[in-house]
Order: C-alpha cells, then structure tokens, then sequence
C-alpha cells in the first residue's frame, strides 16, 4: 500500500516551481566525452528536440550548441511536466590539439554526437636522431678523420 503524508511546505515549495520555472533540474544539456584513438567524441542528450532547432556554431576554440524543445500547443491540461522546455544552449572550450574545420556532427534517436579528430600537427610522432659525429667537421675534415690522424 502506498501512503502519501502531505506537508504543506514541500506542496507549496513543488507549486513554486512550476510557476515560477525554479526547479533544481538541470538547464543544460547533459553531455559525456571521450577520446577514441586520435578523434574525441562528445553527445549530448536532447530527447524530443527536432533536428531544425538544433544549431552548432564554432568561434576560434569555443563550441557552442544551441537547441529548443517546444512546448506543445493545443487544448488540453497538463499533469506533469518534468522535462525542461525552451532554448538551451552550452559552450565548450576545445583545445588547441583538434581539427576544429572537422567536426562531424551527428543526430539520431535523441543523441547529438560530435567527432572532433586529433589536428595532425598535435599527434604523436618519430624524430628521426642523426649521429653527431657524422656531420661535424673539424678544419675542413670530419671529426672522425681527425681522431684518426
């Protein structure tokens, strides 16, 4: 059996909320990031937004992702409402070390996926080491030549 106290305070604290639009869940979108190889990936969870209100914009090294889930239209009453509506809109600062001309950008059952490859210039690489004795000269002859003589 399920039993249901009522407190005044916590009726009127959920009433506040809705009316006034100051619920403690979060505003933003919820993200996960992750480097796969030499590419990172980033998605966001924007269930119900339409891929129309979904706009990506890259400045220098800021990222920023704007979305709207609009609010439905009609005549009926609603129950419950927990999901958050409107405009939002989050910025990441992205590192210097990525190929931001290549972000691939992807949408797909609620998921905004983002694939930000490794710029070439920051991936790992071999330094060829050449001999220092091979090169030096000493008078017009190698070195080598002039430990020999």
């Amino acid at each position: 059996m399920l039993l249901r106290t009522t407190d005044p305070f916590r009726d009127f604290d959920r009433l506040t909320q809705q009316l006034l639009g100051t619920t403690s869940r979060p505003a933003v979108m919820p993200m996960d990031a992750w480097r796969e190889g030499d590419r990172f990936v980033i998605e966001f969870d924007l269930p119900g937004v339409s891929t129309e209100t979904i706009d990506l914009d890259v400045e220098r090294n800021v990222l920023t992702v704007r979305a709207e889930r609009v609010a439905r239209n009609g005549d009926w009453e609603m129950l419950a409402t927990e999901r958050p509506r409107g405009a939002f809109s989050r910025q990441l600062v992205l590192g210097d070390n990525l190929d931001l001309d290549r972000i691939e950008a992807s949408y797909d059952a609620g998921v905004l996926r983002l694939v930000v490859p490794v710029a070439e210039k920051a991936k790992p690489r071999k330094i060829q080491i050449s001999g220092v004795g091979d090169h030096e000269t000493v008078q017009g002859s190698t070195q080598r030549e002039a430990i020999e003589a």
